[in-house]
């Protein structure tokens, strides 16, 4: 499929792969010209050969050996032409069909990406390179380790910390107002509190509120002596002897005493089953009656305003975080020994559970193979775009100095085999010719 030309300037080869190992670049280069050397010696020696067998004369075995030079000459001269136009015009002459690479490239980039994409990256080849990696089982038995788990715990601190760092506290702060502080804010309070309050009454929830209550005042009653007699001494007439105020505070305070045991006593006190009807009709009150809605938002309103709910979620944010960075910062923390314990945890099944290795790895080929399916093609593009945008040049160069040198070994097989092609022949041709003397 042509690919539409991009208007970006081209950059170089060399330029696509900066930090190459130039010592290394130097060595292929040598070796490029040490086996050049070596098929052009080839290449001389069967002309040497030829030449002399002609000026000796072909007599005889000579003849053998003219041909097979021969032919040598021609195979090595055909392989030298083919390896060198695949880079370049062979003697700079712009023979068709030469200097390939440098005028198919882009071809070579598509190529390439196809290649990668339908035999690297198909679904089938991912899941059967997944599978025999084995992903779930060594990663099991690798955060099984407790050094590794530490080591995880170490780095997720690291990357949680980071994370934190980069968050505006303001930002945060507006985000949990808007949805702690405000969201609270936002509904009447008088009808929900009256549903839960009437379902807490129908299962009779009040009863231990209420025996709690009775409880505190029986207890209050029995040293509550002294605040009658103080009360009795401020009201009373000043005319009534000291004694009989102590007769009255006597009485009152043994009246306080009985009345109350008496309440905490019995279930079904009067006092209880009046309380019990009050928070019934409170209860209705909060979800129908209009005034009591309006008094409980009031409250609500004087709640909300004061300065240590406007300022909650500024406080809960910065303890927050404050705990937090101590968390991450401390190898000894909750957080990080919990992380730790957790990623063993994680370990330890994946490593002892096979029914959980399957499932993991069937996660892991399902999501591979959908982003090869879905994305393949812009992976391999990379690739496909890489090569379009190389100097043509420069890319002929390079990878002639990349695989140039193993090239060579076809001009030296040129030359040998020519030879040994040569000389079959002639030796078949010298055999039908004394056949058919």
């Amino acid at each position: 499929m042509a690919r539409t030309p991009t208007a970006e300037p081209r950059s170089s080869f060399a330029e696509s792969f900066a930090g190459v190992d130039s010592a290394a670049d130097a060595e292929r280069r040598r070796g490029l010209r040490r086996m050049k050397v070596v098929a052009l010696s080839f290449l001389l020696g069967a002309l040497l050969v030829y030449v002399v067998t002609k000026i000796v004369g072909t007599h005889g075995w000579l003849g053998y050996v003219n041909a097979a030079a021969e032919a040598g000459m021609v195979g090595g001269l055909a392989d030298w032409f083919a390896v060198t136009a695949l880079f370049k015009h062979p003697l700079g002459i712009p023979i068709p069909h030469t200097a390939i690479i440098k005028r198919k490239k882009d071809q070579l980039g598509e190529g390439l990406g196809s290649f990668v994409r339908e035999n690297f990256m198909s679904p089938e080849v991912i899941e059967t390179k997944i599978r025999e990696a084995d992903v779930a089982s060594r990663t099991g038995k690798w955060l099984a380790d407790t050094r590794n788990a530490e080591r995880v715990a170490a780095e997720a601190s690291t990357v949680l910390r980071v994370i934190v760092e980069m968050l505006r506290d303001e930002d945060v702060q507006q985000v949990l107002d808007k949805m702690i502080v405000k969201r609270i804010a936002q509904p009447q309070w008088g009808p929900p509190a009256g549903r839960v309050l009437s379902s807490l009454l129908e299962e009779h929830r009040q009863e231990a509120l209420l025996q709690l209550l009775a409880d505190r005042a029986f207890e209050w009653s029995l040293g509550a002596d002294d605040i009658i007699e103080r009360v009795i001494e401020r009201d009373s007439p000043t005319w009534t002897p000291r004694w009989v105020d102590s007769l009255v505070g006597d009485r009152i305070h043994r009246e306080l005493m009985d009345f109350t045991d008496k309440v905490r006593r019995n279930p079904d006190h009067e006092l209880r089953r009046s309380a019990t009807k009050f928070l019934f009709e409170f209860a209705d009150d909060l979800q129908n009656d209009e005034a009591t809605i309006a008094r409980a938002e009031k409250v609500k309103d004087q709640i909300m305003a004061r300065e240590e709910v406007t300022k909650a979620a500024e406080t809960a944010w910065t303890t927050a975080k404050r705990i937090f960075m101590e968390s991450v910062d401390d190898p000894q923390s909750t957080l990080r020994t919990r992380i730790a314990d957790s990623v063993v945890h994680i370990g330890e099944s994946l490593r002892d559970d096979a029914n959980l290795r399957d499932k993991v790895d069937n996660w892991i080929v399902r999501a591979a193979q959908h982003l090869v399916s879905q994305y393949g093609t812009e992976i391999t593009a990379i690739i496909t775009d890489t090569i379009e945008r190389w100097d043509a040049d420069e890319a002929s160069r390079r990878i002639e100095l990349h695989v140039g040198r193993d090239l060579q070994f076809i001009r030296i097989n040129g030359t040998v085999v020519g030879s040994v092609a040569g000389l079959i022949i002639f030796s078949i041709g010298e055999l039908v010719s004394h056949l058919s003397h």
